[in-house]
């Protein structure tokens, strides 16, 4: 059940960021097995003023097209796992929309099973 916290710079277009949303979840899919139909994602877009990156930090070169994704998710994940996203989410998002392997910053916050209510006030996963 992650939760997906997408920003990046205004500006792109609705099928630029359902590209985005699509491949994400197909990543996540693939290598976090992660249900059919289980998509909590939003996308925020920032001004140039409110959207701040270093262009080379730890010697990778980003530009304008950067975005940030912050994927909230159980911790019971292998770091195998965590490496297979991270690699599919930069190949997907190479094919559709286009965004340079470069430009994907991915940060995975793991939080405990009892974390989490997706309705109802019940956890589901306690």
């Amino acid at each position: 059940m992650p939760l997906v916290h997408i920003s990046l710079r205004v500006g792109k277009s609705e099928s630029y960021r359902q590209a985005i949303f699509d491949g994400i979840y197909r990543a996540m899919h693939e290598t976090f097995n992660v249900p059919e139909d289980d998509q909590f994602m939003t996308i925020t877009e920032h001004d140039a003023a409110n959207f701040r990156y270093s262009v080379s930090y730890l010697g990778v070169p980003r530009g304008d097209d950067l975005i940030y994704i912050q994927i909230t998710a159980n911790n019971t994940r292998t770091v195998e796992q965590k490496k297979a996203l991270y690699g599919r989410i930069v190949e997907l998002l190479g094919d559709n929309p286009g965004i340079r392997p470069q430009d994907v910053f991915v940060n995975i916050v793991e939080v405990a099973k009892e974390n989490w209510s997706l309705g109802n006030g019940v956890a589901q996963y306690a």
